[in-house]
C-alpha cells in the first residue's frame, strides 16, 4: 500500500511540473530551476554525493572545493534540463533550429542522406530530449528511441506521451521487440537516437571510462553492425547563453576483422571515447547521478 501511495504521490509531482512550469515566463522558469538545484545540493542527499563522486572520476586533480562547485553547477544543469523539457511541447518548432547549435551537423546530414540509417548515441549531457526536438523540428528528420520503463507506470505513460508529442516513436526498454523494431527503422533509411552511457541490462560492454572500467550498452554498435547504419556519437553541454551546444562525431566504423564480440567491444570503446572527451570539455553538464563504475556497483552489492 505504501509503495503505491509513493508511485501516485511521484506521478502527481511530475504532473504538477508538466502543467505548472510551461505556463511560467521562461525566466521565472530559469530561477526556479536554479532555487530547487540550489537547495537538493545544501542537503547533500545520495544523488548530489553519488554526482559528487562520479565528477571525482571525470576531474581526478579536483580539490574538494573544486567538486563542490561542480557538483552545485551538474544540479543547476540538472534542474535546468526538467525546466526546458517541461517547456518544450509549448516551445514553436523555430526555436529549436535557434536555441540548438550543432558543430559538424553536416556529419548527421550526410549520413542521413546516404540512406544507409543512423544510430546517433548520446550520454547524459545537457537536454537530449531538447537535441531530439532539434533533430524533428529544425532536420525534419523523425526519429525512434527506447525509454527506460519508470514507476509508477502511469509515470512512463507521462515521459512517452510527452516525447511523442515533439515527434519522437518512443519503445519500452524492456521486452525483446524494441531491437527488432529498431532495426527495421534503421533498414529503412531512418534514424535512431539512443541515450548510452550507462548499463541497463546484463548484456552491456565493459569500456574503459576515465581509467576504470564501466560497463555500456552494445545495442548501438550491434545496430550498426547488423543493418549496416552509420554510428554516430554525439555530446551536448551549455553554454553562458539560453542556447544548447553539441558535436557531432566522426562515424564509428565497424571494424574489418574480429568476431561479432570483438566489433562491438572495439565500436563501444570508440563510443565511450567520444563520450569522454565532450563530458571532460564539460563535467558540469553530465547527469550521471547514478552508480556507473564497476567498483562501484560491486561496492554496493558487498
Amino acid at each position: 500500500m505504501a509503495g503505491k501511495l509513493q508511485d501516485k504521490l511521484v506521478d502527481a509531482l511530475y504532473g504538477l511540473g508538466w502543467a505548472g512550469v510551461k505556463k511560467l515566463p521562461e525566466p521565472a522558469a530559469v530561477a526556479l530551476g536554479r532555487r530547487i538545484a540550489d537547495y537538493a545540493w545544501k542537503r547533500r542527499g545520495k544523488s548530489v554525493l553519488r554526482l559528487e563522486s562520479n565528477l571525482a572520476r571525470v576531474v581526478p586533480d579536483a580539490s574538494p572545493e573544486r567538486l563542490r562547485a561542480l557538483s552545485q553547477a551538474g544540479m543547476r544543469s540538472y534542474m535546468r534540463y526538467w525546466m526546458e523539457s517541461f517547456r518544450l511541447p509549448t516551445m514553436e518548432t523555430v526555436r529549436f533550429g535557434q536555441d540548438v547549435q550543432m558543430k559538424d551537423e553536416h556529419i548527421l546530414r550526410e549520413a542521413l542522406a546516404s540512406g544507409r540509417g543512423v544510430v546517433v548515441a548520446l550520454p547524459h549531457l545537457a537536454n537530449w530530449d531538447l537535441a531530439g526536438a532539434w533533430a524533428v523540428g529544425h532536420l525534419g528528420v523523425p526519429f525512434t528511441t527506447v525509454a527506460e520503463r519508470l514507476k509508477p507506470e502511469t509515470l512512463f505513460d507521462r515521459f512517452v506521451a510527452y516525447r511523442e508529442s515533439l515527434g519522437m516513436e518512443v519503445l519500452p526498454h524492456t521486452g525483446g521487440a524494441a531491437f527488432g523494431t529498431l532495426a527495421r527503422r534503421l533498414r529503412s533509411g531512418g534514424l535512431v537516437c539512443l541515450v548510452a552511457d550507462r548499463d541497463l541490462s546484463a548484456s552491456g560492454v565493459e569500456v574503459d571510462f576515465f581509467g576504470s572500467t564501466a560497463r555500456m550498452p552494445a545495442g548501438p554498435a550491434l545496430l550498426a553492425q547488423q543493418t549496416g547504419a552509420v554510428l554516430l556519437p554525439a555530446t551536448l553541454y551549455y553554454g553562458d547563453t539560453p542556447k544548447m551546444y553539441g558535436r557531432i562525431h566522426p562515424e564509428v566504423e565497424v571494424p574489418q576483422t574480429g568476431t561479432r564480440t570483438e566489433k562491438t567491444t572495439a565500436m563501444t570503446q570508440a563510443v565511450a571515447d567520444a563520450f569522454a572527451s565532450g563530458i571532460s570539455e564539460h563535467p558540469e553538464d553530465w547527469h550521471m547521478l547514478q552508480r556507473l563504475w564497476l567498483d562501484d556497483l560491486e561496492e554496493r552489492a558487498q
